[in-house]
């Protein structure tokens, strides 16, 4: 209805609607300067028409969000499928963890996983200085990244011991390019 509204359909409208608008003393007498005052009513209606005109209605907004989520959980599904059945392969040296990292933090927990080969939450937390469930949360999210790109998570969680840690994180071997 506003998408390609001309000023002589403007001028036909049936009924109009009076409103009322807070605006800053400054931008009020900006407007007693540069609009005469006969014409004041249709400035500011024609100033409301062109920013709806530029302003996408929500309704479509909200299915474009829907089709990109779609096509998303798609391509996720079609690369899981393609790690099942080998035809992405998953040679040594080809995947860099720092790949899924967001941040410094991020860089930080894979780097200290590099260089010790796995630790728990609590060590993490000790070394880099922040929060235990900040690390947690981080480690959460480059394993659900790396596994909807990938198939399988770069990083895995184990609570069984392995070389004397237990209930920690460990960088997947067979993944990553650090051996």
């Amino acid at each position: 209805m506003l998408g390609n509204i001309s000023r002589s359909e403007e001028c036909e409208m049936s009924e109009t609607v009076t409103i009322s608008a807070k605006i800053p003393k400054e931008v009020y007498a900006e407007l007693m300067i540069r609009i005469p005052e006969g014409e004041r009513s249709r400035f500011i209606r024609d100033a409301i028409t062109e920013k709806l005109q530029k302003t996408p209605r929500a309704n479509k907004i909200l299915e474009l969000e829907k089709r990109i989520r779609k096509i998303e959980e798609d391509l996720s599904l079609i690369k899981k499928t393609l790690a099942d059945l080998e035809v992405l392969t998953y040679e040594r040296g080809k995947i860099n963890p720092h790949a899924f990292c967001v941040d410094k933090i991020d860089h930080a927990i894979i780097d200290h996983l590099i260089h010790y080969g796995g630790a728990t939450t609590s060590e993490l937390a000790e070394t880099l200085k922040v929060n235990r469930w900040l690390i947690l949360n981080r480690l959460k999210r480059i394993m659900k990244r790396s596994k909807n790109e990938l198939g399988k998570p770069v990083i895995e969680y184990s609570a069984r011991e392995k070389a004397g840690k237990r209930k920690a994180w460990w960088l997947n071997e067979e993944l990553t390019q650090i051996s």
